[in-house]
């Protein structure tokens, strides 16, 4: 009886220290998020209800874990904002440098985290350039065909069944850079986007794939005569201000707004800063008129997005400091979002 006792105790004793632990207190009380799919031109959960997202991008875990910034009250600042669904980037460079056992550990953490706060995660593969010649407009970037199936077959098998990872977006930005980085077609990229998609769906047919346009994850205009035929998917813009030149409306319609007539549409990066802002750099500068135009444009086409990026450093930055003090678009943003 008397070990019997003790071994109550101890157990009891065990409990009360995982419910001070901080994230876990309540961890019991977490419900599963429902099931996002595809339904036409719209997301919807599992009672077929519409859903629009609106949210952040944060920077990679990487540098916010040598930031101090990986925590919990990241994802509760960005919840009391108003989102329901945050970015994750993944850099190539340091997924190695770090290693998948490190990075899976953010992962998991960043779910319950999200889980706790009713937020939505978009796992991004965060390269840019040319998959096809395996050139990169940085070293951060550099990656290969063969690691970029291998990331997701690992992520897909991993998170198969977790509703709360809802998107996977399979490369961030498909760009030649003006040729600098050699040619792809239209056709080549969806070849590569398809094999990409049925590694994914083998291990995880519930996620939603996101296909990024060229220039930069811009230019979706080829989709209108060639759309990738795979079930199931949406696409992809990063309309930064200075893509095109106002007025911009017409413009969007024309280069990616069209697709959301017939498939779902995120605009999964997007943001502005003004000029003599620190980190200011083409294609990002603008204003409150564009800020006013866009988020307009997205909610009377039904389009979801994310705004670039919930960090001070990184631009077009929505926050000042870790205070989380918004920048003069952070607080356009948190407006959008709230209201």
């Amino acid at each position: 009886m008397k070990i019997h006792i003790q071994i109550a105790v101890i157990f009891f004793c065990i409990t009360i220290a995982i419910a001070l632990l901080p994230g876990i207190s309540n961890a019991q009380d977490i419900q599963e998020l429902p099931q996002i799919s595809v339904d036409g031109n719209r997301f919807v959960d599992d009672t077929g209800n519409t859903v629009t997202f609106q949210g952040v991008s944060v920077a990679d875990p990487h540098r916010l874990n040598n930031a101090g910034q990986w925590k919990r009250e990241l994802f509760e600042e960005i919840s009391n904002w108003g989102a329901n669904v945050v970015r994750l980037p993944v850099h190539p460079l340091w997924w190695r440098e770090r290693g998948e056992e490190q990075y899976l550990e953010w992962i998991d953490e960043a779910i319950v985290w999200a889980k706790e706060f009713e937020m939505y995660l978009i796992i991004d593969w965060h390269s840019i350039g040319n998959l096809r010649t395996e050139l990169f407009t940085r070293e951060i970037y550099e990656t290969s065909l063969k690691e970029t199936l291998a990331f997701w077959r690992l992520i897909s098998e991993r998170y198969a069944g977790e509703t709360t990872v809802a998107f996977y977006e399979i490369f961030n930005e498909p760009t030649t850079a003006n040729e600098r980085l050699g040619s792809i077609s239209w056709e080549e990229w969806k070849e590569i986007v398809t094999d990409i998609i049925t590694v994914i769906y083998e291990y995880n047919p519930d996620t939603i794939p996101l296909v990024a346009g060229f220039d930069w994850g811009y230019d979706l205009t080829p989709v209108r005569h060639s759309p990738v035929e795979i079930d199931g998917i949406a696409y992809v813009s990063h309309p930064y201000p200075q893509k095109r030149s106002p007025p911009w409306v017409d413009k969007w319609e024309e280069d990616f707004g069209f697709v959301a007539d017939t498939y779902p549409l995120f605009a999964t990066e997007f943001g502005y800063m003004r000029e003599y802002e620190s980190g200011a750099h083409i294609p990002v500068i603008g204003d409150e008129e564009y800020g006013e135009i866009i988020t307009s444009y997205f909610r009377e086409k039904g389009i979801s997005w994310v705004a670039w990026v919930f960090d001070p450093q990184w631009s077009p930055q929505l926050i000042q400091d870790w205070d989380f003090t918004p920048t003069r678009s952070g607080e356009f943003f948190r407006g959008a979002m709230r209201n």
